[in-house]
């Protein structure tokens, strides 16, 4: 056995050791008919997934999205289970049961995530791996019509659905990339690297796909995926790119956003009907259940002015704030001057009262919901 086959071993062997319980969690929404299940990859030492499942009420067996997640900077078991709450609804209310993975080395799944290099199509091919083991599960699953399946990605679970689409069980019919790839901040071509990955899966992807791209994506701008799509579309690949322009503060959040809906689903829901994947909404009940914000008048959401006049010393963290993707909040302390924001999930305003006073010891108010400032001057 060589040396680094024998450190990859070891460290495979110590991450399976350690706690999922390491990774932050979020409670789970029994509304969406959210649960967690556990499943074994099929690596030479296997470790655990973790599997997100969103289950409509009925019978089933219901149609299957599976969504797959990014990668963020840092212990990559620090990062949050993958919630894509505003897809999520979508899916359920159309009647298919949401699948949502989280892959080797990430959040509570066992195992070390794949090192960083810059050999980016193996990389992802290590990714399909685990979704191998996925799709092998839920074809065991009474509850899963796995002949009507669909799967999508963001960034890294972008490129992980590409890679997966190489050699596809044949219940997929649609796969839908949302800005996706790897970008490293080494000094190689991760570019070059990039293009070269997505050239060689076009070269054995013959299953529909469509591409989610902003101009402002601060990962995969258009320079960087425009070459990477035509190698796609000249090895073979089966695509079609949507090129959405501008989104927000960085594109690369488009997917995550209530506010990217209009952008993806009505293509989405194209393919999928022109496939012959269901698309009628069935229950509406697992539409967005708050209410609008309704606006207060008080200011425009962009005025950071406005804001510090209200709380002076919240100009930092407002700026922030309007980064963020919807659904957003932001609350502020009006005695100590404090504040605090929240985004995703299922209904930030309410997370963000409560964090606010749990940590400020203090009545807190809501100064701003999504693009709608709500907050009254007394």
């Amino acid at each position: 056995m060589t040396m680094l086959l024998r450190y990859a071993v070891c460290t495979t062997l110590l991450w399976s050791l350690l706690s999922p319980a390491s990774a932050q969690d979020t409670p789970l929404n029994a509304s969406l008919g959210e649960r967690i299940e556990t499943i074994k990859n099929d690596k030479l030492f296997p470790v655990d997934l973790v599997v997100t499942v969103f289950q409509p009420e009925g019978p089933g067996p219901f149609p299957v999205a599976m969504l797959h997640h990014g990668k963020s900077g840092g212990n990559a078991h620090l990062q949050t289970r993958n919630r894509p709450i505003p897809a999520v609804r979508e899916f359920l209310k159309r009647g298919y049961v949401v699948v949502a993975p989280m892959r080797q080395g990430f959040a509570g799944s066992g195992g070390a995530a794949v090192g960083d290099g810059c050999n980016i199509e193996g990389n992802g091919n290590a990714q399909a791996e685990d979704v191998v083991a996925v799709v092998k599960w839920l074809k065991t699953q009474a509850w899963a019509d796995t002949s009507r399946m669909l799967m999508a990605g963001q960034s890294h679970g972008g490129l992980t659905t590409m890679a997966y689409s190489q050699q596809p069980d044949a219940g997929f019919k649609l796969f839908v990339n949302f800005a996706g790839g790897l970008k490293y901040q080494t000094s190689c071509q991760w570019e070059l690297s990039l293009r070269d990955a997505y050239a060689r899966y076009g070269k054995r992807s013959s299953t529909t796909s469509i591409w989610f791209y902003g101009e402002n994506d601060s990962y995969f701008p258009p320079p960087v995926i425009a070459p990477a799509f035509a190698a796609f579309k000249e090895a073979g690949g089966n695509g079609e790119m949507v090129a959405f322009g501008p989104f927000g503060a960085d594109a690369h959040s488009m997917f995550g956003s209530t506010d990217g809906l209009p952008i993806w689903l009505p293509r989405v829901l194209a393919k999928m009907q022109n496939l012959g994947l269901p698309t009628e909404i069935t229950l509406p009940k697992y539409g967005l259940s708050q209410p609008s914000p309704i606006a207060s008048g008080y200011a425009n959401v962009a005025d950071v002015g406005a804001l510090v006049k209200a709380n002076a010393n919240s100009e930092k963290s407002y700026r922030l704030f309007l980064t963020k993707p919807t659904p957003r909040a932001f609350a502020i302390a009006p005695k100590s001057g404090k504040q605090h924001y929240q985004w995703g999930g299922d209904n930030p305003a309410v997370l963000v009262l409560a964090n606010c006073e749990k940590t400020h010891a203090e009545p807190c108010l809501l100064y701003a919901v999504d693009n709608t400032v709500v907050w009254k001057k007394p």
